[in-house]
């Protein structure tokens, strides 16, 4: 089983649903176009398709791009409730709950509070 590890800087989540006919050159466009991040940047670019049954990854690995994808039979994947145009940034971690089916926009934890001044 080949999934995304530490060694990942970044995650993001392309925000709308895509043609899944794109592949590698049509993907790298989305990400120069409107994430507008080096696609040879250490991260990967995740896409869902409109039906949300199908999600492909695209990265890029020392010499030449990858594209991995799955297919879903009978669930999908969950998304964001809030309609965004910006690329939503995961952790692995979180990309990984993605893939295994968890709605990580209703059980994500209280926001980390980071306190200046007691009194």
């Amino acid at each position: 089983m080949m999934r995304p590890d530490a060694k990942v800087e970044k995650v993001y989540l392309y925000p709308k649903p895509v043609d899944f006919r794109k592949s590698i050159d049509g993907l790298a466009a989305l990400v120069e176009l409107d994430i507008k991040v080096a696609v040879f940047d250490p991260v990967l670019f995740v896409f869902l398709n409109r039906h949300r049954n199908r999600v492909k990854i695209l990265y890029w690995e020392r010499n030449g791009f990858c594209l991995w994808l799955k297919r879903l039979e009978s669930e999908r994947f969950k998304t964001s409730p809030d309609e965004t145009d910006e690329a939503i940034v995961l952790t692995v971690q979180e990309l990984n709950w993605l893939l295994d089916g968890f709605d990580l926009w209703r059980n994500r934890p209280h926001q980390v509070l980071t306190p200046r001044f007691v009194a």
